[in-house]
């Protein structure tokens, strides 16, 4: 009998719902929208689209949700940030308005607004550590990107070439993800596709001792 697909979210408060909605269906998810409290509480997994990082928190408060997803992230549900998702998912923040709120998890320092404003937005394929099939078609938006990362967060993806070579633009910290870039843009799904693996691999049970 076929496995149940995976049932992952996608917090619909501001961006690209509708694209990683679609990006999820094409690699074998059930995709939904997230806006309250009891449709988060039914979903194995959450991507936190792009968008502004401090209207998307001030929403959260508003439907409630701040306090319930940052539960639920600490507690291991597997999260992936795209752009503002990744500023909303780091422990520190450069650039970022006084006092501005994060969900969290990733023992890391992003820098809002870094790659320039969104004049400035651009293409680059980027490399993935974990992706087959060769680079991914990364779209830069007013982009952060990770200043410094701690010890236990492992860095995915590096600017290659142009101004900002060597700056870190993917990460993941056991059952966090987190990129700089929109990859719900490209067509190519095979981001989404590694989170969806990481969802999978957080509901398999513990193996037993002795297994």
């Amino acid at each position: 009998m076929e496995a149940p697909r995976p049932l992952i979210g996608v917090l619909a408060l501001q961006g690209d719902v509708r694209e990683h909605l679609a990006a999820l269906r094409a690699v074998g998810a059930e995709a939904m929208p997230v806006r309250r409290q009891s449709e988060l509480d039914a979903v194995d997994g959450l991507v936190i689209p792009g968008g502004e990082s401090t209207t998307i928190v001030k929403l959260a408060h508003s439907f409630e949700l701040f306090e319930p997803l940052h539960k639920r992230i600490a507690e291991g549900m597997p999260t992936y940030g795209s752009c503002a998702g990744m500023i909303l998912l780091a422990d520190r923040i450069l650039g970022g308005v006084a006092g501005q709120d994060t969900f969290g998890g990733i023992d890391m320092t992003v820098r809002r607004n870094a790659f320039g404003r969104q004049v400035e937005s651009f293409e680059e394929p980027v490399p993935v550590e974990g992706i087959d099939g060769g680079p991914v078609t990364a779209v830069f938006i007013r982009a952060p990107w990770v200043e410094e990362v701690g010890p236990d967060a492992q860095v995915l993806a590096r600017v290659e070439a142009g101004p900002a070579a060597g700056r870190i633009v993917g990460i993941r910290q056991q059952h966090l993800l987190a990129t700089s870039f929109h990859p719900e843009l490209t067509g190519d799904a095979r981001v989404h596709g590694y989170f969806l693996q990481m969802v999978r691999e957080a509901e398999q049970p513990p193996a037993k001792s002795g297994e």
